[in-house]
């Protein structure tokens, strides 16, 4: 079998030489049909090794600082991808955890928002309790229907005694009453209808003066009708009838009854406080 073709030199050759060589090859060329050209034929050939020495260590130079910059460069660019690699690691291990967190904080969020909803609730609910408690006590404002009575001193005779406002109240209480009051101030539990001297007081001062309106939120078909059948009511009635007082009813679609003060007396003069019957409050 016959052996392959040697490839010639100049393949073998590396490129970086071939293209020294065949660059000076092309300078001496040129140097010497210059020189032939202007007669320099008489330089010795030593003159002429000299010179492509200086030419070739020129060019090495050249070249061997090319390639210092191209490995410098190579390796500051290696460094800056790695840098590169190591920050893009960094982030994506800085995105994974805030997203972690992200969901933490959401799931917190559902559950502070499903504890304020109770927590909204339970004060709605609180409020609403607290209002009602208000209201039955006497120290919060109250509307609705009821009745209106009005009570005068009789014509040129008996004035109206603390004593017989009390018995008024104290039938309308018996008789459902939800809220009263006389002349725009509100009664509470502990509220006391007592003479002094001629006048009377609910609250010391200032004096109550004739006529008494006294306003009752309850039921206005029943209320006046039920107060007759109470002791109290019935009382009252024939005080007023035997008395001369002058007695006016009338029925209230609404009516609103101011709040009680919180300086409102735990007094009463003997056998003229008003006494509401108590009442269990059940919670919501």
């Amino acid at each position: 079998m016959p052996d392959a073709p040697t490839a010639p030199d100049r393949a073998r050759t590396p490129l970086l030489t071939l293209i020294t060589q065949e660059s000076l090859d092309e300078d001496y060329q040129h140097v010497a049909e210059k020189r032939a050209a202007d007669g320099d034929v008489g330089r010795s050939s030593d003159g002429r090794h000299w010179i492509a020495a200086t030419v070739v260590a020129a060019f090495g130079l050249l070249v061997t600082m090319a390639a210092v910059q191209t490995s410098a460069g190579s390796g500051v660019a290696d460094a800056n991808r790695e840098s590169l690699l190591r920050q893009i690691d960094q982030r994506r291990d800085q995105s994974a955890a805030l997203q972690g967190k992200i969901v933490s904080l959401r799931e917190l969020n559902v559950g502070l928002q499903d504890s304020m909803a109770e927590v909204s609730d339970t004060e709605r609910a609180t409020t609403n309790r607290v209002d009602r408690l208000a209201a039955v006590a006497g120290y919060g404002p109250v509307t609705g229907p009821g009745i209106v009575i009005t009570v005068d001193d009789a014509p040129g005779g008996q004035a109206v005694q603390s004593e017989d406002l009390a018995l008024l109240v104290n039938g309308l209480w018996e008789a459902g009453a939800e809220a009263i009051a006389i002349n725009g101030r509100r009664l509470t539990a502990s509220s006391a209808i007592f003479n002094s001297g001629a006048a009377i007081n609910i609250r010391f001062t200032p004096p109550l003066s004739p006529p008494y309106v006294v306003s009752a939120i309850g039921n206005n078909k029943t209320l006046q009708a039920d107060l007759l059948d109470t002791s109290t009511g019935l009382a009252f009635s024939n005080e007023a009838d035997a008395l001369g007082f002058r007695v006016d009813m009338d029925t209230e679609d609404q009516l609103t009854l101011p709040k009680a003060t919180l300086r409102d007396p735990i007094f009463a003069a003997k056998g003229t406080a008003n006494r509401r019957p108590e009442r269990e409050e059940t919670a919501p």
